[in-house]
């Protein structure tokens, strides 16, 4: 397989009793217009079928590596999915690749998908982590919208330039893990962004907040996760209220401000980084002022000396 000089990524894939959706992400990916050089699987313990239909697709295509981790007897969404993440990470020449790409076991993306996220990489250097929209598959049929902001990559499929990813410090191993690293992205300069186009739009077999006992305990973790990341009481409220609009209709987002709630009464712990809390909190409330697009539009701008200031350093 021949991967063109400067286009090389690589995928890390954790994984845990994926076999209900394996087949079709594995032939998702194996259709792209742009292959990865190297695509790493971390079985994290898996106790379906999902080992077997590894086993098979590695033996045919020489680029993809399974790794297999000891079952610690749950799923650990957060922690757990992070630490697969670097049990696959830590085998990565980095310098051998451009890009790296967090990239989960349950989509379906579509054949241009990874060559279209390079092609903006390529377009825009400021541009550190991008990814594609994810839909659902509704009870109709229907693809249904997860409603994710233009302003992050998403968790399921985060694509990242490598010096970026070792800028801003890789993942922090708790649940918002996806939301720190983005703002963290924009502390030092870069951009994060994703894109609802055509090309882009991909299938999430298991729908946002659904891979741990159900929709609504996902959502209630969803608003620790925002709590632990330092986000403010009426930016989340702003928020949940937002989510009451999409399925599942109101008690979604209800779900997401109380976890919120319940985890500021009991005084949880919180990303230790007040610098990062402040720079957070400031977004938010200009987002909550002026709306996120604008926030977001003015962040960037402003931080375009920040980004410059950081090149001239490193060289």
């Amino acid at each position: 397989m021949s991967v063109t000089v400067g286009r090389r990524y690589c995928l890390i894939t954790p994984c845990r009793d994926e076999a209900e959706y394996a087949v079709r992400c594995l032939e998702s990916v194996l259709r792209q217009t742009l292959k990865p050089a190297k695509w790493i699987i971390v079985d994290d313990g898996s106790k379906d079928d999902t080992p077997r239909i590894l086993a098979e697709y590695a033996a045919k295509h020489d680029f993809i590596e399974i790794v297999t981790r000891t079952d610690r007897g749950r799923r650990a969404v957060g922690p757990g999915v992070i630490d697969a993440f670097y049990a696959g990470y830590d085998k990565v020449d980095r310098s051998a690749f451009e890009y790296i790409c967090k990239f989960d076991l349950d989509l379906d993306i579509p054949p241009r998908y990874f060559e279209r996220l390079v092609e903006r990489m390529e377009k825009e250097p400021r541009l550190g982590t991008c990814s594609g929209k994810p839909y659902f598959e509704g009870e109709d049929g229907k693809l249904v919208s997860e409603k994710c902001g233009d302003e992050m990559s998403v968790g399921m499929t985060k694509f990242y330039r490598i010096t970026c990813f070792e800028e801003i410090g890789g993942f922090v191993r708790q649940v918002m893990w996806d939301g720190i690293d983005c703002h963290r992205c924009r502390m030092l300069g870069w951009r994060a962004a994703s894109w609802d186009e055509p090309e882009l739009r991909f299938v999430h077999l298991r729908p946002m907040g659904a891979s741990d006992r159900g929709i609504l305990t996902g959502r209630m973790r969803w608003g620790f996760g925002q709590y632990f990341m330092g986000t403010g009481l009426g930016y989340m409220t702003a928020s949940a209220l937002f989510r009451m609009t999409t399925p599942p209709y109101v008690v979604g987002g209800a779900a997401m401000w109380w976890g919120y709630v319940k985890s500021m009464l009991s005084r949880q712990e919180r990303f230790d980084s007040p610098e990062f809390r402040r720079f957070l909190r400031r977004y938010q409330w200009d987002c909550l002022v002026r709306g996120k697009t604008k926030a977001t539009e003015s962040l960037d701008r402003k931080q375009a000396r920040t980004f410059a200031e950081r090149q001239f350093a490193r060289h």
